[in-house]
Formats: C-alpha cells, sequence, structure tokens
C-alpha cells in the first residue's frame, strides 16, 4: 500500500523530487493527478511512497 507524499505542480518537478528519493534508496511511484489515461507534463502528478517509508521520505524532505 502507498501514501501520498506531495502534489507537484508538473512531471518535470515530479521527476526531480523521484530522482532524489531514488538516490536515498526510497521506491517512489509518480502517478498523474487525472490518471494515465490524460497525462500530460504539465499537469500536476502526485508522488507516492510505500506506506511503512512514509516518516523515512517526510524526514528526507525535513533536512532538504
Amino acid at each position: 500500500m502507498s501514501a501520498k507524499l506531495m502534489e507537484t505542480k508538473n512531471a518535470n518537478t515530479a521527476e526531480v523530487w523521484k530522482e532524489l528519493l531514488d538516490a536515498e534508496a526510497l521506491a517512489v511511484r509518480v502517478v498523474p493527478a487525472s490518471g494515465w489515461a490524460n497525462a500530460g507534463d504539465l499537469e500536476p502528478h502526485d508522488i507516492y511512497v510505500p506506506w511503512g517509508k512514509l516518516h523515512v521520505a517526510v524526514e528526507i524532505l525535513r533536512k532538504i
């Protein structure tokens, strides 16, 4: 099960956050806010992490 960590403004910023969290060995899933059928680069994207690792992700974001 995944927990929503944050919402980004577009796909590019979501990719930057994904790469940062991947570098910290944290599994990340990026999902377009409107779903995959209508996905676009300029729409908001949600970032999800595993439920048990949410506290780790929050701690990483806090240190930035």
